[in-house]
Parts: C-alpha cells; structure tokens; sequence
C-alpha cells in the first residue's frame, strides 16, 4: 500500500500558508519565499528520475490557471538554490512559462537531504519501480530492513523484495521500467549473481521473452520443500551447512517466492548435496540389506542418464533391478472424509454419496493394507525405490520377478548399443523388430505432423459450430496428459481411462470415448481453473486470469470467500491507521525542521 499525504490536505496548507504571507504575517515555522526560476536547479542526487509527460502538460495547465497552490521546498547551495521536495511542480511551472516559484528555504545536512527526498517519493502512488529499489537500498547502507520498513511504513517483506530488485543489473531493470518485465520476475532474476543475470539476459536476446526467463530461473533454482536429501543436516556437506540457515534459500531473502517458500538460488551447492545423498543412500541399502531400486522401466533404460544410474549401482556392488524386474507394494494411506471431498469437490454429491464414497475407499485400503501386511509373508523383502533425477525415496516391500535362467539382467550394456554380429539369433530378431518398430513410428510422426499442418491451413479455428463429443474427448485428454500432473493424476483422476492394463493407446482413445461423461470434461476444466491462476505480484484485481477466475468462484464458495476478504479487510484498516499514526509523526517531524 503506497503511503500519500492527500492531495486535499497539502492544498489546503498550502493555501492558509500563502494568505498568512498575503496578510502580512509571516508564520515563525514556514516562510515562503518567490523565486525565480533561473535561481533554482534540481538535485542531480535526486532519486526520482522519472515524469510522466502526460501528467506534467496536466499540471502545468492548472499552474497556468490557478498558480502553484503548494511551495516547493529548497536550499541553499553554492550561490543557488537546490531543490529538495518539489521538482515535478518546477518542471510544470517552466512549461507553463512562470518566472518564479513559492519556495520554503530550509537547511540540511546532505545525508538528511537525500533521506527527505526518499521518503516524500515513496509516498506517491507513481514512484517509478527502479528507483524505489534503488532508493530503498541507499537506506539500506544507514539502516536494517526492518528499521527501513517502520521509516517507510511498509512491511519487511515489501522492503526485501525493493532491495533485491535493486541489484537487478541494468538491462533487466529496463524492462522492469517499461512494464514489460513484471517486479515478481525482477525479483526472480535478482536472486543471482551479476555474471548469471547477463549470461541470462544475452541468451534471452534483443526482445524481452517471461516465458524463456522463467524457464531459466527454473532450471537455476530448486524447491528445497521437495529436496531428497534433510535441509536441516549441517554434516551432509559441512562447508556448506543447514539449508534452513543457508543465505542462498530465497526465504533468507524475504518471503521471494510466497510466505516461507523455501528454494535454492546456488544450483552447484544443492547439486552436491543430492549426490552425497545419494552416496548414502546406496550404503543405507548395503548396510541395512534394503533392494535398491531406481524409477525406470527397461523400456528406457539406455537413456544416458539412467546408465549412469545403473553404473553407479554396479559399481558399489548392488545387483541392478529395474521397476520391471520387480513387485512393489506401499503402504497405503488411509483416506477420511476430507480426501473424498476434495476429490469430488467439483460434483455436486449430497453427504449420503459422499459417505458412500468413503466407505468405498476405505474398503479398497482395508484390501491394500492387509496385502501390506501380509507381504513379507508371501515373500516380499524391504526396499526402496528412488527417482533416478531428484532421488527422492520412499520405503516399499519388493519381490523379484522370476525370469528364466538364460535371462540376461545385466543393464551395462543394452542391447540397443551391441552390434547385430554381437547378438545371438534371438536378440538379431529382437532387434530387426525393434528397428522396423522405430521406422513405422517415424513414418507415423511424419503423417501426422502433415495432417495437422494441413488442418492448421484450413479455417477449423473459425467454425462456428457447437463442440462435437470428439473434440470434447480430445480436449479432455490433452488437458489430462500435459496439464495434469502425477500427483494429480493419481489424486483426482485415478479411473480418468478406466482400467488401461491390458489396452493399447487406441484402445485407451476409444474406451475413454465410450464412457465419456460431459462432467468429466467438467471437472478437468475446473482442475485446470484452480491450477492456472497467477501469484506473486498478480492478484484478483490486476491479472485478466485472476480477476475471472474469482468472479467465477463467487458462484460457489461466496460466503467463505467473504470471510478471507473480510479478515484482509480488517488487516488493511489496521494497517491504515498504522500508517496515519506514521504519517502524522513524519508531518510533525517535517514541521520541526521548518522552526
């Protein structure tokens, strides 16, 4: 909230303060003074830099008409005078070809100077972002955050994110000035090192892309909350410490990516730390005789990566099986009513069918929990399954799949890399299928690429007709494959395609197809409602997703929407009146100079 002493107020002091002058009684405290213009110059310390042009022709015009109805405030300098609040009216009283200007001379210290200036900017509502920034970090030098905030009025969090915006280097800052460029991303970018946000700034090009930058800051940051090794463990890698305390988590930094969003901006840090914790993973499993077992299907198994993977295991000698080569069994969760309703929010079931729904779920965890439990029994062992990317890992009862005995399960080197001379008769043949495999999937890839470039040519995107129940289907089943993530996947749309193990893709399309409900599409739509709204610096009144996403939740959840609103509302009275009580101690604080 930008704290601004009202237009009103100022006029109206302004005015008794020029009719005291009128009436020949000078006020002890302000003493106004007609210079001329050619006497006064601005500071070039200044830290507002901009005006806009529109508004100073506005002003201007009303100086024009009606004078200047509040002095500016200067001192006195090297045989001139120095602007120190007031350069906006100067410039409009220049255009508007006045001679003079109402002045208040007051005496500063050069520190004090500058300290006025700030604050009286960051009172307007159009302080230019950057110059904020930089303003607020020129503080930052005499004072802490904290201490900055309460001069200010704002919260701790607001000044964090102006002091990281203001290392921004300057071509970003630039784009932050013009809009293109939004102070959430800024802030983003600030988080790394000068050398990083130039190398990112020249991959980005000429023209500013949010989308290329965002994807950048990804890859160059990681949540810490999903980190697969304890971020509290100041022994994983003793230089580096506790990631809880560690000043390269953003939550260090101010509340950057959301309130206590813990991420880290030092990629070759967090990088060492998952390693080792995979190093002690694999003795974990050695030492407690655990199956260590990676994410990965034989299917992709040459994958580079996952080679590596396979390595690393051989290498500290544990025998490598792959998700294919085993069953797993987890320990179910137990489901509460609450799991049911979100799963079922967005259909309109009465209490008697969601109890019903309940008793289903719990049924099928009673099945799951006794498997679990009776596991070791039919021959299950302990386990653990990691992501052969993020390692994060999970405790399971694993069982290897009996193969026969001429079955090579050594991964070291797959058969896709062994020359066919290399190969038995039956791997020759194995690999000819597979090779006539990828050919016919190519040859797939190349016709439908031209159909749809064909269809892109035609004018379908202008049909006027209602959506057909394929279109819908295809819609539906895009949102579910890439919007719809694994969690979500298994959370609410876990029979989306029904039982899929024994169809082919096709068969997938057409089942789907037959069972196709128009609440289904309903309810992904919904899903990708709550999934695509905007944080951070967007909010319900100034983001065009935001805003129409909470017009349409009125509908639903009114009431308890009204009670968020109303305790915000609450919050920002107080937080308003706070600000009075501020601002009347800085009005008394400026008054005090002027005696």
């Amino acid at each position: 909230m930008t704290t601004k002493v009202s237009t009103a107020k100022k006029r109206s002091r302004a005015k008794a303060t020029a009719k005291k002058e009128v009436n020949g009684k000078k006020s002890s405290v302000l003493q106004i003074q007609n210079i001329p213009l050619g006497n006064i110059k601005p500071d070039p310390e200044q830290p507002r830099k901009t005006f806009n042009k529109d508004a100073l022709q506005q002003l201007s015009e009303s100086i024009e008409e009606h004078g200047v109805l509040q002095s500016i405030t200067v001192r006195q300098l090297n045989g001139h005078y120095v602007i120190v609040m007031g350069e906006r009216r100067y410039r409009a009283s220049k255009l508007a070809g006045k001679k003079t200007i109402p002045c208040i001379v007051r005496t500063y210290e050069d520190n004090d100077v500058l300290e006025v200036q700030i604050i009286e900017n960051l009172q307007r509502q159009d302080v230019e972002t950057t110059e904020e920034a930089e303003a607020i970090a020129y503080l930052r030098e005499k004072y802490t955050p904290t201490e900055i905030a309460k001069r200010l009025g704002r919260t701790d969090n607001f000044i964090r994110q102006r002091l990281k915006l203001a290392g921004l280097i300057e071509g970003f800052k630039h784009f932050v000035r013009i809009g293109e460029m939004t102070i959430s991303l800024g802030v983003g970018v600030a988080l790394f090192e000068p050398e990083e946000q130039q190398m990112m700034f020249e991959t980005m090009g000429e023209d500013f892309n949010a989308h290329q930058i965002n994807r950048m800051i990804k890859d160059l940051t990681f949540d810490l909350e999903k980190a697969s090794f304890d971020i509290t463990d100041k022994k994983l890698v003793p230089k580096a410490g506790s990631c809880v305390e560690c000043p390269f988590n953003a939550a260090n930094q101010g509340n950057l990516f959301g309130d206590g969003k813990m991420v880290c901006t030092k990629a070759v840090c967090f990088e060492t730390k998952k390693s080792k914790s995979f190093l002690n993973l694999i003795e974990i499993s050695k030492k407690e005789n655990k199956l260590l077992i990676p994410e990965i299907r034989q299917y992709w198994a040459d994958d580079e990566n996952n080679q590596l993977i396979v390595s690393q295991l051989e290498k500290n000698g544990l025998k490598t099986y792959l998700l294919d080569d085993v069953e797993i069994i987890e320990n179910p969760n137990e489901p509460t009513i609450e799991d049911i309703k979100t799963e079922y929010q967005h259909y309109e079931l009465s209490d008697d069918e969601l109890k019903r729904k309940l008793t289903e779920a719990i049924h099928d965890y009673e099945e799951e929990l006794e498997i679990y439990f009776s596991a070791q029994e039919n021959g299950f062992v302990n386990g653990i399954v990691f992501h052969p990317k993020t390692y994060q890992h999970k405790e399971v009862f694993v069982k290897v799949i009996e193969k026969s005995e001429t079955k090579n399960l050594t991964y070291s080197e797959p058969l896709a890399s062994r020359k066919m001379a290399d190969c038995t008769p039956e791997e020759q043949i194995v690999k000819i299928n597979e090779r006539e495999i990828r050919k016919k999937h190519i040859e797939n890839n190349k016709q439908f690429e031209e159909v749809v470039q064909m269809i892109r040519k035609t004018k379908y995107v202008e049909m006027k007709k209602t959506l057909s129940t394929d279109e819908m289907v295809a819609f539906s089943i895009s949102l579910f494959e890439n919007n719809v993530d694994y969690i979500g996947q298994q959370k609410y749309f876990s029979k989306f395609l029904g039982d899929t193990s024994k169809m082919t893709r096709v068969e997938m399309v057409e089942n789907f197809k037959k069972k196709f409900k128009k609440e289904i599409f309903h309810k992904l739509i919904r899903y990708m409602l709550t999934k695509q709204v905007h944080f951070g610096e967007s909010n319900h009144v100034n983001n065009l997703t935001n805003i129409s996403f909470y017009n349409a939740m009125q509908g639903y959840f009114k009431s308890k929407m009204t009670s968020i609103e109303e305790e915000y509302a609450d919050k920002s009275n107080k937080r308003e009146e706070r600000l009075k009580e501020r601002i009347t101690v800085l009005e008394k604080q400026v008054q005090e100079l002027n005696d």
